[in-house]
């Protein structure tokens, strides 16, 4: 493996390896402020003991959280020193911010919520526990936008003089629309997660005879947050999945396994078996309309397939070769009115130009079959997106199935009586996050080769550095992150196997029944 491959690898183990506990403290920050509402309301014991013992858990994957998101962006300076120059004026704002957010707002927050519920007033505290939540979700967004600029790049341009892209408009940046699909779908799936764990773990309780009162009111907080969550996600993904077909149409194309544009409106592939070699889709089957609807929102645009959007590449690639060549000359030639006006005139073809600099330096001297080669690289690795896009999809509607259930159980007080269904919930915990991970290999592997949309390649983002110091920095990380995982786990699970009673110091149950 090359720097290119190794620096792609140590990124994607990280993210993922962090991403485990981001979306499990956002659905537990929103479910502790639900639970503290109804305590302030009520002034019923128990809801204060139920928050306080989820809190326990979250404060736990919280610390990990953030112990696993520092070195993250560490790695932008260390890996990616060129993609961190190119681009740095424009990601490195909202990064910024969402530090100050992460470090300061959150961790302030969080410290008065473990150790302000002797110090502070009922309404005081609770005031406290959403801002943590909204800190959390806060943090969230802001590295979203940064992300949501990396899969579509409005709001700046690329300055000849400096070589980089600049901010023309952060406001644009700021709302990017990618974004804000990307964020509100993002911390639904985190929401889901949190009431999966709240459900399993109540449920455990349940089977096992312990803190039934506790567990059962858990659980009926889980189970109806969690089905508006496991909804929206739904809804919030079609938005996704219309953003992404106005502007990467090829990952939409290789999620679909479309090779070639079909009459509109397109069909959907509900299962089939991408071939690489002949570029089609054997034992397919298909739901009529169901893409041409959902990616366009009509019935009469066509969704572009594999094949023709890598002949819209070719003709791209030359448009960016006269603009990359006219850079070229205006290094010598800067006051040269004709080269900057060919420049601006194809300046959002250069990065398309750029994928040639795999195959050669002299990227204005490219032959028709090096272009073919940039052409073809635009195509990511179809059978991964096709498969994760379905399994993520099939999750998602298992998880509405679920917490659709478990909400009629609750609503009829039934939770208790059906062993089955308490299992059902109990092996469900570790869904949700194969479903937020498979989400994000879509997400991010479906943007290559581009680590910019259209703009930088991934290959050219890389810092000037030798694999082996890449390798060696990533078994560092993957241990070190190892380490991290084991510990949140033996952590998580010490303190579910003691209970609320040895974890808050008295037993639950036999205060509420002094108190009826």
């Amino acid at each position: 493996m090359d720097i290119v491959e190794l620096s792609r690898l140590q990124f994607a183990i990280t993210a993922l390896y962090h991403f485990l506990f981001v979306p499990l403290t956002l659905g537990l920050s929103i479910l502790l402020g639900i639970m503290e509402t109804v305590y302030v309301m009520t002034g019923r014991q128990i809801w204060r003991d139920m928050t306080k013992f989820w809190g326990t858990l979250f404060g736990i994957n919280f610390a990990m959280g953030v112990a696993t998101g520092i070195t993250m962006e560490f790695q932008f300076g260390t890996n990616w020193a060129y993609y961190s120059h190119y681009v740095g004026d424009v990601f490195g704002a909202p990064l910024a911010i969402e530090g100050l957010m992460a470090f300061f707002l959150e961790a302030t927050f969080v410290g008065l919520f473990f150790f302000g519920w002797n110090r502070m007033s009922k309404v005081t505290h609770l005031v406290v526990t959403w801002c943590v939540a909204i800190g959390t979700n806060l943090s969230a967004l802001w590295i979203l936008i940064a992300n949501g600029w990396m899969q579509f790049p409005v709001g700046a341009h690329f300055d000849p003089d400096t070589m980089r892209m600049e901010v023309s408009n952060f406001m644009d940046v700021l709302f990017n629309p990618v974004a804000q699909a990307k964020f509100v779908h993002t911390v639904s799936a985190g929401y889901v997660v949190g009431a999966v764990f709240v459900l399993a773990i109540s449920a455990y309780y349940m089977l096992r005879g312990r803190n039934i009162e506790l567990a059962k009111r858990s659980m009926t907080v889980a189970a109806s947050f969690g089905l508006a969550s496991a909804l929206s996600v739904v809804v919030l993904g079609d938005e996704s999945g219309y953003t992404a077909s106005l502007n990467q149409k090829m990952k939409v194309a290789a999620i679909e396994a479309m090779w070639n544009t079909e009459p509109a409106p397109a069909s959907f592939t509900v299962f089939g078996v991408p071939d690489l070699a002949s570029h089609t889709t054997r034992y397919e089957v298909k739901v009529p309309w169901v893409l041409g609807l959902i990616a366009t929102r009509s019935a009469d645009t066509p969704v572009p397939g594999i094949n023709n959007l890598t002949q819209l590449a070719k003709q791209r690639i030359k448009n960016g070769i006269v603009a990359y060549d006219a850079l070229q000359k205006l290094k010598t030639d800067r006051g040269n009115a004709e080269l900057r006006k060919t420049l601006e005139a194809h300046v959002s073809d250069l990065g398309y130009a750029l994928l040639l600099k795999r195959f050669r330096a002299d990227v204005e001297n490219a032959t028709p079959q090096e272009i073919d080669l940039a052409a073809a690289s635009t195509v990511p690795d179809v059978p991964v997106l096709f498969w994760s896009f379905r399994l993520m999809v099939a999750l998602g509607f298992c998880f509405i199935a679920l917490f659709a259930l478990a909400f009629w159980l609750a609503a009829k007080r039934r939770l208790g009586r059906h062993r089955s269904f308490l299992y059902l919930a109990l092996w469900t915990l570790p869904l949700p996050w194969i479903a937020a991970e498979l989400g994000w290999i879509v997400a991010e592997y479906g943007r290559q080769p581009w680590v910019i949309e259209g703009v930088l390649p991934t290959a050219l983002g890389v810092s000037s550095t030798v694999a082996g110091n890449v390798l060696f920095s990533l078994c560092g990380f993957v241990v070190f992150y190892s380490t991290l995982l084991i510990a949140d786990i033996y952590l998580l699970v010490k303190y579910i196997r003691l209970g609320p009673d040895e974890t808050l110091g008295h037993s639950v149950e036999a205060q509420l029944v002094a108190v009826e």
